[in-house]
């Protein structure tokens, strides 16, 4: 049986044959999952925790050093004539700023995929956790003037909840303009480009900070090779004005190695993962 597809029952009428069959439902803690270690060890672990942390203590550094040099910007899209502009910092939310792994747990004890149906309704319910240094920066930026922007791919329904979320767990959010800027708004789309411009418009933008290759540039399909030819050519920028948040859970590199096929059967993704590793050979 396919992981994450429900189990069924067919029961069959009493009168006409005097008993009940039932198939047994999936024992979702007995069925593989690729998602699981990801999962535990990105929820339970001292070791994200602290990755976490030293990443955000990092973009404190660097956002001083941005600070101090009118010509630096993080953005690929900031165009001309920028250094007169106020800063800005964009942080992705999911896995960024907010700590989603109660949905993904609930997909491994449910045996469920995906869907926008189920995800929805948990970004409605804002009960997200913070991510660990994600407050303590964001509040260091404000501090020194920085202006933040939340640049999601979480669809425009979803804005009410995830305002709220930000909001209980102590984010600012300026209600002057809007810094939340969602998939679907002003028709964007899944891609943050538009978005990146959007904000480097009147800000200069001087730390980029997410969970995803997305979050810094547009790389949409890209393989494999194509995306470490991408880190090769803008190495200089990463950890210094763009800062990474560990996440293992999801992303486009899983994307890159099942070849974008999202529709492909489980076992078919876990092959085409297995092919996308290189492998050690024992000598005989």
């Amino acid at each position: 049986m396919t992981v994450g597809k429900r189990a069924w029952g067919a029961v069959c009428g009493l009168a006409a044959l005097g008993a009940v069959a039932m198939i047994p439902a999936v024992n979702a803690e007995e069925t593989p999952n690729d998602l699981m270690n990801a999962t535990v060890w990105t929820q339970t672990s001292v070791e994200f925790k602290a990755s976490s942390m030293a990443a955000f203590k990092l973009a404190e550094v660097m956002l001083d050093r941005a600070l101090e040099n009118k010509d630096w910007t993080a953005a690929l899209e900031q165009g001309d004539n920028y250094q007169g502009k106020p800063p800005a910092v964009i942080l992705d939310v999911d896995e960024t700023v907010l700590d989603n792994t109660e949905y993904e747990a609930w997909l491994i004890k449910a045996g469920k995929s995906y869907s926008s149906k189920t995800w929805g309704p948990f970004v409605d319910d804002a009960i997200s956790d913070p991510i660990p240094g994600s407050l303590e920066f964001i509040n260091y930026a404000k501090s020194k003037g920085v202006e933040i922007f939340y640049v999601s791919n979480r669809k425009k329904p979803g804005e009410a909840g995830t305002r709220k979320n930000l909001k209980a767990l102590g984010y600012p959010i300026n209600e002057a303009m809007d810094t939340v800027l969602l998939r679907g708004e002003n028709d964007w789309g899944s891609e943050k480009g538009t978005r990146r411009a959007h904000v480097a418009q009147n800000y200069r933008v001087v730390l980029l900070l997410g969970d995803n290759l997305g979050d810094f540039l547009d790389a949409k399909s890209a393989s494999i090779k194509e995306r470490d030819e991408i880190f090769e050519k803008y190495k200089a920028n990463w950890n210094t004005k763009w800062i990474t948040i560990a996440n293992p859970m999801y992303g486009s590199w899983e994307g890159a190695a099942i070849q974008y096929n999202w529709r492909a059967s489980s076992a078919e993704k876990r092959k085409m993962k297995m092919d996308a590793m290189r492998y050690w050979e024992p000598k005989e």
